[in-house]
């Protein structure tokens, strides 16, 4: 009976840190808009954080960005080549420049 107790504890837990994420994540939305308007370097930091936790979601590390990772990967995957050549347009050579980020 007491892994079956520790289970729900682990997920009722986890459910309290979802929580406490979604809600960190309203705040940092709106600190980056309002940074975005105050034109603080605030606003690129929040950005970069989003970016770690969209390749971290889609199961690169937490510590890179989608961009480092694609950098990496354009050569063999199309998914990568795709979105460095999007990037590409907006600001040249940014998966180059993001390598190990």
């Amino acid at each position: 009976m007491l892994p079956f107790y520790n289970g729900i504890v682990n997920r009722l837990a986890l459910l309290l840190i979802w929580v406490l994420c979604f809600g960190a994540s309203v705040i940092a939305l709106s600190w980056m808009l309002t940074a975005i308007i105050a034109g603080s370097k605030r606003a690129w930091t929040l950005a970069v954080a989003f970016d770690q936790l969209a390749n971290a979601t889609t199961g690169g590390s937490e510590d890179r960005t989608i961009s480092s990772r694609a950098s990496e990967s354009k050569e063999t995957t199309k998914w990568a080549c795709i979105l460095c050549k999007l990037l590409d347009r907006i600001d040249p050579n940014h998966c180059e420049n993001s390598k190990g980020l």
